[in-house]
């Protein structure tokens, strides 16, 4: 089959010229799109699936276009990665200048400008007054699991902590950090040792303050692991996968100082929470928590693959040269587009852009709330909010009812996702580029699937 078909529509230029508007000219899949995907499925494992029914061909501002015309609303930002908004005139042109000095020397064989620049950036803007360092990798996974390696080198002990309905990654020693079982790690055992698990702070179902919530942590810690044998822990600041749950305030603080007490490293995996995303540069900023290390990526690169853990100096020199790097990491053109990237999320003063969208979110949901008692929660900080989805008069997860909600949405041109241990929550994750009538469009059509899923009840209580 021909790589290229030259029947196909014409692509449309991406970036923020791009129409901003939802429009429907097919049902989804259109037929170009249905193609697409039976190609898909003959030539792709199937164990990469895939969320909304279309192939895109271009995206920008708050829309992504399919290969039939279809102009969907955007309420996903490729989990959390086109922050900036996809296609930004500037991380394009960075990354074209870029291509046409070198794609790639290794930066282990010879070091280059970008590289350190992107150490630099990160060095100065993440949580924590002092000497850091950096060390730059291909996705959150990669940067996750070398977190935990220079922990281990530097205290000289074997034990990780991470948390019930954490998310950290598809890797042997990431899965094994991960809590929920499918898709993510099912049939892949048997896992890295050394991992263990503790509860996290979950206000909607647990009901206990911060303080209260990292007490029962720090006592299963000291009894079940002990102090001594602990490397470190790590968690989410908000987590994703699991459903974006926000910890009870104190709890990372408590965290945090226990940690330090005791000679631990304490990890923040900010992968997804991290540049804009939560309406601070990094979510460790609403509670003023300072991590000895940080990973981040997703949106640190304006949908380029990198990643980097960044931290304190002493830690991160801990392992051997050569022990950290690959042939990717850091690549020059991924670096090129993080410069561009994080200059964009301070010149423009992203994390004011995140509170606004924020406050759009909670009003359209509170409003349904007030009338929809499957609503159970609205949470989550920022460009970064999640609605977890209950049966009615109860705190029961729903998750019938949040894939019909997200398969509605997508049908009617908007993509949201779900996620949850339970499968019951819609997260929100527009690109900080959506103007204010798309964002609210997009809403109001998931706020129709709620409605077009009412219970009976509810449907013959408002025809009375």
């Amino acid at each position: 089959m021909a790589l290229l078909d030259t029947a196909a529509p014409a692509v449309p230029l991406g970036g923020p010229d791009l129409p901003q508007e939802r429009r429907l000219v097919t049902d989804l899949p259109g037929p170009r799109s249905a193609e697409i995907l039976a190609r898909k499925a003959d030539a792709v494992a199937a164990g990469v699936g895939h969320t909304v029914p279309v192939a895109a061909v271009a995206a920008g501002g708050g829309v992504v276009v399919d290969a039939d015309g279809n102009s969907l609303i955007d309420l996903g930002s490729g989990i959390a990665v086109t922050t900036v908004g996809n296609a930004h005139p500037k991380v394009a042109a960075a990354v074209a200048a870029q291509a046409a000095q070198f794609t790639h020397t290794c930066f282990m064989i010879s070091p280059y400008e970008s590289y350190v620049g992107v150490a630099e950036a990160l060095n100065r803007v993440t949580p924590g007054d002092f000497a850091k360092k950096s060390a730059l990798f291909n996705s959150g996974a990669e940067a996750v699991e070398n977190a935990i390696k220079i922990a281990r080198k530097h205290t000289g002990r074997q034990a990780v902590v991470a948390f019930d309905h954490g998310y950290h990654g598809r890797t042997n020693l990431t899965m094994a950090l991960t809590a929920k079982s499918m898709p993510y790690k099912s049939g892949f055992g048997p896992f890295a040792p050394e991992v263990y698990r503790a509860p996290m702070s979950y206000p909607f179902r647990d009901g206990l303050d911060g303080r209260e919530a990292a007490a029962r942590v720090i006592l299963q810690l000291e009894k079940q692991i002990g102090a001594d044998n602990l490397a470190a822990v790590i968690i989410e600041p908000i987590q994703g996968e699991g459903g974006f749950i926000e910890p009870a305030t104190g709890f990372l603080p408590a965290l945090s100082e226990w940690a330090t007490a005791n000679g631990v490293v304490f990890i923040l995996d900010e992968v997804q929470t991290g540049f804009a995303r939560t309406g601070d540069l990094f979510a460790a900023n609403h509670e003023r928590v300072v991590p000895d290390l940080i990973a981040t990526g997703k949106g640190i690169a304006g949908g380029l693959p990198l990643a980097a853990v960044t931290g304190r100096a002493e830690i991160m020199d801990s392992p051997q040269s050569g022990a950290l790097g690959g042939t990717y990491a850091g690549n020059p053109i991924s670096c090129a587009a993080a410069l561009s990237t994080i200059e964009t999320y301070e010149k423009n003063n992203l994390v004011v852009r995140a509170r606004e969208i924020a406050a759009i979110i909670d009003e359209v949901f509170t409003e349904l709330g007030a009338s929809d008692d499957r609503i159970g929660d609205i949470r989550g900080r920022g460009a970064m909010k999640a609605i977890e989805v209950v049966h009615p008069d109860s705190t029961d997860p729903n998750p019938a009812l949040t894939d019909s909600v997200a398969k509605f949405a997508a049908d009617h041109g908007v993509v949201v996702l779900t996620c949850g241990t339970y499968g019951n929550v819609i997260r929100f994750l527009p690109p900080l580029a959506i103007s204010d009538e798309l964002l609210r469009e997009g809403l109001r059509v998931v706020a129709d699937g709620f409605r077009t899923n009412a219970p009976t009840s509810a449907t013959k209580e408002s025809q009375s």
